[in-house]
């Protein structure tokens, strides 16, 4: 009878589930480099432009996961910035009125351009906003030449990490401190934020769910913040030398960190449950 229960896969995951997804994370040396590390990217300017700050946030399994990594001194943090010099918009879109409060005076719009592969896109320079002294309304210049906005663009000096080798791996530039005594490796990808969501998720809106997840207010957060485009090639493209150069993917980072997030709730138990027997119906976990 004791092997039987021990083999029951459910009661295993959801155990596993609950003692490493606390509902209350706690407080690790590695978040507060994390938080650290965001600090000293926000402290940077913009090259060429003085008032021009990088906007930083945490992503990847860092932001994602509440869970307790088994090997906690392998992995990477995540952070992703963009200038606050720079803004996205879908294409069609009109240039906007009204931004945040981090943005600056001056903020050069691309459009986003559609690929031939899904999710791959192009930025296409289109307007100049400047800010009012009155009302701090922007008011739009269209550019009469519309270069594209190339993806060997995406570092600059300065932008990469203060110690530790550094290399480029896809999008990120990443800085390798693994001969530093505690520390960890940290990953930069920059990225041109889009504010609103983009028509090329516009399924995800309007799909049926059939769990009632994410809640109303989960899902007006996510639409809400927007997407990112970040400089990286598909690899079918690598070989060609405009491509290359001018594709960009899009990132919905933001949209994950929130989706994650949700579930670590006072509801996180049932919602562990589900997960658990939605695996069982699905035979991805077998009885042993």
């Amino acid at each position: 009878m004791a092997y039987e229960s021990e083999c029951r896969p459910s009661e295993i995951v959801t155990s596993f589930l609950l003692k490493t997804c606390p509902s209350h994370r706690r407080l690790r040396e590695h978040d507060i480099r994390a938080v650290m590390l965001c600090a000293e990217m926000a402290s940077k300017r913009t090259p060429d432009i003085e008032e021009g700050k990088h906007i930083p946030l945490i992503t990847g399994s860092y932001a994602e996961f509440y869970i307790e990594p088994m090997l906690p001194h392998f992995g990477a943090i995540d952070v992703m910035y963009y200038y606050n010099t720079q803004l996205a918009i879908p294409r069609g879109h009109p240039p906007p009125t009204q931004l945040p409060a981090e943005f600056q005076n001056y903020v050069e719009v691309f459009e986003i351009i559609d690929s031939h592969l899904p999710a791959y896109v192009y930025l296409l320079t289109r307007y100049l906003l400047t800010q009012r002294i009155g009302d701090n309304k922007y008011e739009y210049f269209e550019y009469e030449r519309k270069p594209y906005f190339g993806n060997d663009s995406r570092f600059s000096r300065g932008d990469g990490p203060t110690r530790g080798k550094m290399c480029y791996q896809g999008p990120a530039l990443t800085g390798d401190c693994s001969d530093i005594p505690g520390m960890m490796s940290c990953d930069y990808v920059r990225c041109v934020h889009c504010l609103v969501w983009p028509p090329q998720a516009a399924g995800w809106t309007t799909r049926h769910r059939n769990y009632g997840w994410p809640d109303s207010a989960t899902f007006d957060r996510v639409v809400s913040n927007g997407c990112d485009v970040v400089g990286v090639a598909h690899h079918q493209c690598k070989k060609d030398k405009w491509m290359h150069k001018a594709q960009h993917r899009m990132s919905f980072s933001r949209a994950e960190i929130v989706l994650m997030n949700s579930w670590i709730t006072n509801k996180s138990t049932n919602r562990l449950s589900r997960i658990t027997s939605l695996l069982k119906d699905r035979a991805i976990i077998r009885p042993c």
